[in-house]
Order: structure tokens, then sequence, then C-alpha cells
């Protein structure tokens, strides 16, 4: 499954999402989802240790300001990547 988080990270949906996410799922952060992916957040430390697959969209991480400073675990991808994982993940969740 294909999830994907856009929220910060204190938002309840995290713990939500974090209760779901198994190792052979795919997470993509988008908008404040994005600022899981800095390398102090614990709550990032958490998803890392789902086992899942995990994915920050570029455009949102550029806008946001992180984008140099994402943690190592997590894939940028661009439009393109964010479709191929929709083609990939028959099923989506989306957290909010």
């Amino acid at each position: 499954m294909l999830h994907t988080l856009n929220c910060s990270p204190e938002h309840p949906a995290l713990q939500d999402c974090l209760k779901l996410l198994r190792a052979e799922d795919a997470l993509l952060l988008l908008g404040d989802g994005v600022y899981l992916a800095l390398a102090q957040c614990s709550n990032g430390q958490a998803l890392q240790a789902t086992g899942a697959a995990l994915y920050v969209l570029e455009a949102d991480a550029r806008a946001a300001g992180v984008h140099a400073r994402l943690a190592l675990g997590f894939n940028v991808v661009d439009d393109a990547g964010f479709v191929a994982l929709t083609e990939r993940h028959a099923r989506q969740m989306a957290w909010y």
C-alpha cells in the first residue's frame, strides 16, 4: 500500500499512520509532512523504524526549505516518481 502523509510531525494523523504502516508499504511525505524527514525529527525516526520505503516529494521539500537537510533513508522523488509510486501500489491511504 502507498501511504501519503501531509501533516506536521505533531499531528495526530501521524500516530494513526504509524499504527498501520508496514515494511512492505511505501510512504510519501507531502506538504507539511516533509518536516518528518529532517534528521533531528524523532517522529521521522519512528517512520524509519517501520521498515517501509520512505519518500519525500522534492517540490514540497524545496518549498519548505528542507531539501538539503533530509535524513538518510528518505528518497526524494519528483512528480513523475509520485506517479510511478501510485502505479506500483494498487491501494493508497491518504493521511491529513
